[in-house]
Protein backbone atom coordinates (compact mmCIF):
# COMPACT_ATOMS: atom_id res chain seq x y z
CA UNK A 1 0.00 0.00 0.00
CA UNK A 2 3.03 2.27 -0.38
CA UNK A 3 2.06 5.67 -1.77
CA UNK A 4 -1.65 5.19 -1.05
CA UNK A 5 -3.01 7.94 1.25
CA UNK A 6 -4.10 6.85 4.69
CA UNK A 7 -7.84 6.72 5.20
CA UNK A 8 -9.68 8.46 8.01
CA UNK A 9 -10.28 5.09 9.67
CA UNK A 10 -6.58 4.19 9.48
CA UNK A 11 -5.57 7.56 10.93
CA UNK A 12 -8.07 7.20 13.76
CA UNK A 13 -6.80 3.71 14.62
CA UNK A 14 -3.14 4.70 14.74
CA UNK A 15 -3.94 7.82 16.77
CA UNK A 16 -5.79 5.71 19.35
CA UNK A 17 -2.82 3.34 19.45
CA UNK A 18 -0.37 6.24 19.90
CA UNK A 19 -2.27 7.72 22.84
CA UNK A 20 -2.44 4.30 24.49
CA UNK A 21 1.35 4.15 24.34
CA UNK A 22 1.67 7.76 25.48
CA UNK A 23 -0.48 7.05 28.55
CA UNK A 24 1.84 4.16 29.46
CA UNK A 25 4.87 6.34 28.77
CA UNK A 26 3.65 9.08 31.11
CA UNK A 27 2.80 6.53 33.77
CA UNK A 28 6.25 4.95 33.40
CA UNK A 29 4.59 1.63 32.63
CA UNK A 30 6.32 -0.84 30.36
CA UNK A 31 4.95 -1.10 26.84
CA UNK A 32 6.23 -2.79 23.70
CA UNK A 33 6.39 -0.59 20.61
CA UNK A 34 7.08 -3.56 18.35
CA UNK A 35 3.98 -5.36 19.59
CA UNK A 36 1.86 -2.26 19.02
CA UNK A 37 3.27 -2.06 15.52
CA UNK A 38 2.54 -5.72 14.76
CA UNK A 39 -1.03 -5.35 16.00
CA UNK A 40 -1.58 -2.35 13.75
CA UNK A 41 -0.09 -4.21 10.78
CA UNK A 42 -2.81 -6.83 11.23
CA UNK A 43 -5.58 -4.24 11.65
CA UNK A 44 -4.80 -1.80 8.85
CA UNK A 45 -2.45 -3.79 6.58
CA UNK A 46 0.31 -1.20 6.49
CA UNK A 47 4.03 -1.99 6.66
CA UNK A 48 6.10 -1.77 9.83
CA UNK A 49 8.06 1.21 8.51
CA UNK A 50 4.93 3.04 7.36
CA UNK A 51 3.32 2.65 10.77
CA UNK A 52 6.46 3.76 12.59
CA UNK A 53 6.76 6.83 10.40
CA UNK A 54 3.11 7.70 11.00
CA UNK A 55 3.76 7.47 14.74
CA UNK A 56 6.53 10.03 14.21
CA UNK A 57 4.08 12.22 12.29
CA UNK A 58 1.75 12.12 15.30
CA UNK A 59 4.62 13.23 17.55
CA UNK A 60 5.15 16.18 15.21
CA UNK A 61 1.47 17.17 15.36
CA UNK A 62 1.49 17.00 19.17
CA UNK A 63 4.71 18.99 19.33
CA UNK A 64 3.19 21.79 17.24
CA UNK A 65 -0.02 21.67 19.29
CA UNK A 66 1.94 22.20 22.49
CA UNK A 67 1.25 18.73 23.87
CA UNK A 68 3.68 16.19 25.21
CA UNK A 69 4.72 13.35 22.90
CA UNK A 70 6.54 10.01 22.98
CA UNK A 71 10.23 10.80 23.01
CA UNK A 72 11.06 7.53 21.29
CA UNK A 73 9.16 8.67 18.19
CA UNK A 74 11.08 11.71 16.98
CA UNK A 75 8.79 14.18 15.19
CA UNK A 76 8.56 13.85 11.41
CA UNK A 77 6.97 17.09 10.31
CA UNK A 78 5.67 16.41 6.79
CA UNK A 79 2.28 15.38 8.11
CA UNK A 80 -1.02 15.91 6.30
CA UNK A 81 -4.16 17.68 7.50
CA UNK A 82 -6.29 14.49 7.84
CA UNK A 83 -3.86 13.26 10.49
CA UNK A 84 -4.12 16.59 12.32
CA UNK A 85 -7.90 16.23 12.24
CA UNK A 86 -7.65 12.75 13.78
CA UNK A 87 -5.35 13.97 16.56
CA UNK A 88 -7.53 17.00 17.31
CA UNK A 89 -10.62 14.79 17.23
CA UNK A 90 -9.09 12.45 19.80
CA UNK A 91 -8.09 15.37 22.05
CA UNK A 92 -11.55 16.89 21.76
CA UNK A 93 -13.14 13.57 22.77
CA UNK A 94 -10.68 13.20 25.66
CA UNK A 95 -10.24 16.75 27.00
CA UNK A 96 -9.05 15.48 30.35
CA UNK A 97 -5.86 14.19 28.75
CA UNK A 98 -4.43 17.72 28.40
CA UNK A 99 -5.25 18.67 31.96
CA UNK A 100 -2.41 18.78 34.45
CA UNK A 101 -3.76 16.08 36.74
CA UNK A 102 -5.44 13.63 34.37
CA UNK A 103 -5.42 10.29 36.17
CA UNK A 104 -3.99 11.73 39.40
CA UNK A 105 -1.90 8.66 40.18
CA UNK A 106 -0.37 8.66 36.70
CA UNK A 107 0.14 12.17 35.36
CA UNK A 108 0.39 14.36 38.43
CA UNK A 109 3.32 16.72 37.82
CA UNK A 110 6.31 16.35 40.10
CA UNK A 111 6.26 19.01 42.78
CA UNK A 112 9.29 20.67 44.29
CA UNK A 113 9.76 23.77 46.39
CA UNK A 114 11.73 25.68 43.79
CA UNK A 115 11.95 25.32 40.05
CA UNK A 116 15.25 25.49 38.27
CA UNK A 117 15.11 28.63 36.11
CA UNK A 118 16.83 27.94 32.81
CA UNK A 119 18.05 30.36 30.11
CA UNK A 120 15.29 31.23 27.63
CA UNK A 121 15.51 30.01 24.03
CA UNK A 122 16.85 32.51 21.55
CA UNK A 123 15.21 33.79 18.39
CA UNK A 124 16.20 31.55 15.51
CA UNK A 125 18.22 32.98 12.62
CA UNK A 126 17.18 30.10 10.38
CA UNK A 127 14.93 30.93 7.40
CA UNK A 128 11.33 29.72 7.78
CA UNK A 129 10.60 26.27 6.34
CA UNK A 130 8.95 26.07 2.94
CA UNK A 131 5.68 24.97 4.56
CA UNK A 132 5.91 27.86 7.05
CA UNK A 133 2.30 28.94 6.45
CA UNK A 134 0.91 25.56 7.46
CA UNK A 135 3.24 25.34 10.47
CA UNK A 136 2.28 28.86 11.58
CA UNK A 137 -1.42 28.05 11.38
CA UNK A 138 -0.97 24.97 13.57
CA UNK A 139 1.29 26.91 15.95
CA UNK A 140 -1.42 29.53 16.41
CA UNK A 141 -3.88 26.68 17.02
CA UNK A 142 -1.51 25.37 19.70
CA UNK A 143 -1.43 28.72 21.44
CA UNK A 144 -5.22 28.99 21.23
CA UNK A 145 -5.67 25.52 22.75
CA UNK A 146 -3.30 26.38 25.60
CA UNK A 147 -5.18 29.63 26.21
CA UNK A 148 -8.45 27.70 26.51
CA UNK A 149 -6.96 25.12 28.87
CA UNK A 150 -7.83 26.97 32.04
CA UNK A 151 -7.02 24.01 34.28
CA UNK A 152 -3.48 23.89 32.95
CA UNK A 153 -3.08 27.65 33.21
CA UNK A 154 -4.29 27.74 36.79
CA UNK A 155 -2.03 24.84 37.79
CA UNK A 156 0.92 26.66 36.25
CA UNK A 157 0.15 29.82 38.18
CA UNK A 158 -0.09 27.83 41.42
CA UNK A 159 3.26 26.19 40.67
CA UNK A 160 4.89 29.56 39.98
CA UNK A 161 3.41 30.95 43.22
CA UNK A 162 4.87 28.03 45.18
CA UNK A 163 8.24 28.64 43.53
CA UNK A 164 8.24 32.32 44.47
CA UNK A 165 7.27 31.55 48.06
CA UNK A 166 10.01 28.93 48.43
CA UNK A 167 12.64 31.21 46.91
CA UNK A 168 11.82 34.02 49.33
CA UNK A 169 11.84 31.70 52.34
CA UNK A 170 15.21 30.28 51.26
CA UNK A 171 16.52 33.85 51.01
CA UNK A 172 15.44 34.50 54.61
CA UNK A 173 12.47 36.69 53.62
CA UNK A 174 9.52 34.83 55.13
CA UNK A 175 8.01 38.24 55.78
CA UNK A 176 7.81 38.90 52.04
CA UNK A 177 6.63 35.36 51.32
CA UNK A 178 3.57 36.08 53.45
CA UNK A 179 2.77 39.09 51.27
CA UNK A 180 2.64 37.19 48.00
CA UNK A 181 -0.59 37.70 46.05
CA UNK A 182 -2.21 35.51 43.43
CA UNK A 183 -3.67 38.50 41.60
CA UNK A 184 -5.46 36.65 38.78
CA UNK A 185 -7.18 34.38 41.31
CA UNK A 186 -8.23 37.24 43.57
CA UNK A 187 -9.10 39.90 40.98
CA UNK A 188 -9.36 38.20 37.59
CA UNK A 189 -7.19 38.65 34.51
CA UNK A 190 -7.40 42.42 34.12
CA UNK A 191 -4.16 43.41 35.86
CA UNK A 192 -1.87 42.25 33.06
CA UNK A 193 -0.02 39.86 35.36
CA UNK A 194 -0.93 36.86 37.53
CA UNK A 195 1.28 37.07 40.62
CA UNK A 196 2.64 39.90 42.72
CA UNK A 197 5.89 38.81 44.33
CA UNK A 198 9.11 40.37 45.57
CA UNK A 199 12.87 40.14 45.17
CA UNK A 200 14.82 39.29 48.33
CA UNK A 201 15.67 43.00 48.60
CA UNK A 202 11.98 43.89 48.68
CA UNK A 203 11.45 45.17 45.14
CA UNK A 204 8.12 44.29 43.53
CA UNK A 205 7.86 41.52 40.94
CA UNK A 206 4.79 41.37 38.67
CA UNK A 207 4.69 37.95 37.05
CA UNK A 208 2.63 36.78 34.08
CA UNK A 209 2.61 32.96 33.89
CA UNK A 210 2.32 30.99 30.62
CA UNK A 211 2.16 27.20 30.87
CA UNK A 212 2.44 24.40 28.33
CA UNK A 213 2.83 20.65 28.30
CA UNK A 214 4.96 21.08 25.19
CA UNK A 215 8.57 22.13 24.67
CA UNK A 216 10.31 25.38 25.45
CA UNK A 217 9.64 26.82 21.99
CA UNK A 218 5.90 26.14 22.01
CA UNK A 219 4.14 29.40 20.97
CA UNK A 220 1.92 31.21 23.45
CA UNK A 221 -0.60 34.03 23.41
CA UNK A 222 0.16 37.35 25.04
CA UNK A 223 -2.62 39.91 25.24
CA UNK A 224 -2.49 43.62 24.47
CA UNK A 225 -3.22 44.22 28.14
CA UNK A 226 -0.25 42.08 29.20
CA UNK A 227 2.05 43.89 26.78
CA UNK A 228 0.82 47.21 28.17
CA UNK A 229 1.58 46.00 31.71
CA UNK A 230 5.06 44.94 30.61
CA UNK A 231 5.67 48.44 29.23
CA UNK A 232 4.19 50.19 32.28
CA UNK A 233 6.20 48.20 34.82
CA UNK A 234 9.33 47.51 32.79
CA UNK A 235 11.59 46.97 35.80
CA UNK A 236 9.05 44.88 37.72
CA UNK A 237 7.20 42.80 35.10
CA UNK A 238 8.36 39.41 33.82
CA UNK A 239 6.89 36.53 31.85
CA UNK A 240 7.36 33.21 33.64
CA UNK A 241 7.22 30.43 31.04
CA UNK A 242 6.52 26.94 32.40
CA UNK A 243 7.02 24.09 29.93
CA UNK A 244 7.15 20.28 29.96
CA UNK A 245 4.60 20.71 32.74
CA UNK A 246 2.94 17.32 32.69
CA UNK A 247 6.23 15.42 32.86
CA UNK A 248 8.66 17.53 34.88
CA UNK A 249 7.99 21.28 34.97
CA UNK A 250 10.80 23.52 33.76
CA UNK A 251 10.87 27.28 33.49
CA UNK A 252 12.52 30.38 32.10
CA UNK A 253 11.76 34.09 32.42
CA UNK A 254 11.47 36.83 29.81
CA UNK A 255 11.75 40.50 30.72
CA UNK A 256 10.70 43.56 28.74
CA UNK A 257 10.96 44.43 25.98
CA UNK A 258 9.25 41.16 25.05
CA UNK A 259 9.84 41.69 21.34
CA UNK A 260 13.57 41.31 21.95
CA UNK A 261 12.93 37.68 22.91
CA UNK A 262 10.07 36.55 20.65
CA UNK A 263 8.49 37.44 17.33
CA UNK A 264 5.09 39.02 17.99
CA UNK A 265 2.55 37.98 15.36
CA UNK A 266 -0.92 39.52 15.16
CA UNK A 267 -3.38 36.66 15.62
CA UNK A 268 -6.63 38.42 16.54
CA UNK A 269 -8.32 41.60 15.39
CA UNK A 270 -11.03 43.72 16.94
CA UNK A 271 -14.07 44.07 14.67
CA UNK A 272 -15.87 47.38 15.05
CA UNK A 273 -18.68 49.31 13.28
CA UNK A 274 -17.30 52.81 13.89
Amino acid sequence: MAGIPWTEEENDKIVVDYFAMLADDLARRHYNKAEHNRRLQREIERSRSSIEYKHRNISAVLKVLGETWIKGYMPAENFQKPLVDSVLGWLDRNPEFSRPEFDHDVRKPKQADELKIMPPPTLSNQPPPKDHGKTLAFAQSAAARAERNRDLGRAGEKRALDHERAALIRAGRSDLAKRLRWVSEEEGDGAGYDIKSFTPTGHTRRIEVKTTNGGERTPFYISRNELAAAEKWRTEWSLFRLWNFVREPRAFELRPPIESHVALIAANFEARFD
